[in-house]
């Protein structure tokens, strides 16, 4: 890790993927006092939940922007590249909103036979599922699939999935447009149903 190639601080919005504006309403420093301020105790050698804990106990920010700062802060400090985790891992999301009532889309996730007919060859293993809400499987090739389901009211729903530790960006791509698919082919699936 040579600190020696330090971005321009006009280039750290970019690099964190949210604007300055932005961040100085919500948590009244721009990016360029936030890398200031962490980078003075050093917050580059922490991990990850550390530097969020600080940021949201030291200067009194929402957990939400907390996590924005410090995802942010490590983008710029090049600990982390857009979409990878500091675990080196990079994850894939995708969600979709369906016109039909949540039950009926976490079944489709859940009973086995009604997921054959849109997740077809996929021998997945569900860790953990709570009614309506979420479940973890995890993936043939040892990779995570986190599912979150919530009720958007008048028969609609939308679920939210997270593809874990996967390799690398390419992975990523070639990851949200499989769902992409699949999710297209669930909504199918559920309109004839």
């Amino acid at each position: 890790h040579g600190h020696s190639a330090q971005p321009a601080p006009s280039d750290y919005a970019k690099l964190a993927g949210k604007s300055d504006a932005i961040l100085k309403e919500k948590t009244g420093c721009t990016w360029e006092r936030w890398v200031g301020a962490l980078d003075g105790v050093k917050a580059y050698t922490w991990p990850h939940t550390e530097i969020a804990r600080y940021v949201q106990e030291k200067y009194k920010t929402p957990g939400w922007w907390a996590q924005t700062v410090t995802v942010g802060y490590e983008r710029i400090k090049g600990l982390r590249a857009v979409g990878q985790r500091r675990d080196g891992w990079f994850e894939a999301n995708k969600s979709k909103t369906l016109k039909v009532p949540v039950g009926r889309v976490y079944e489709a996730f859940h009973n086995p036979a009604l997921r054959a007919r849109w997740l077809s060859g996929i021998d997945l293993t569900v860790r953990t599922a709570t009614r309506n809400k979420s479940m973890r499987i995890t993936w043939p090739d040892g990779t995570l699939v986190i599912a979150g389901f919530t009720s958007m009211g008048r028969g609609k729903s939308q679920v939210a999935l997270t593809h874990a530790k996967l390799p690398d960006q390419a992975t990523v791509t070639r990851v949200k447009q499989y769902w992409a698919e699949r999710l297209a082919e669930l909504e199918k699936l559920l309109a004839a149903l």
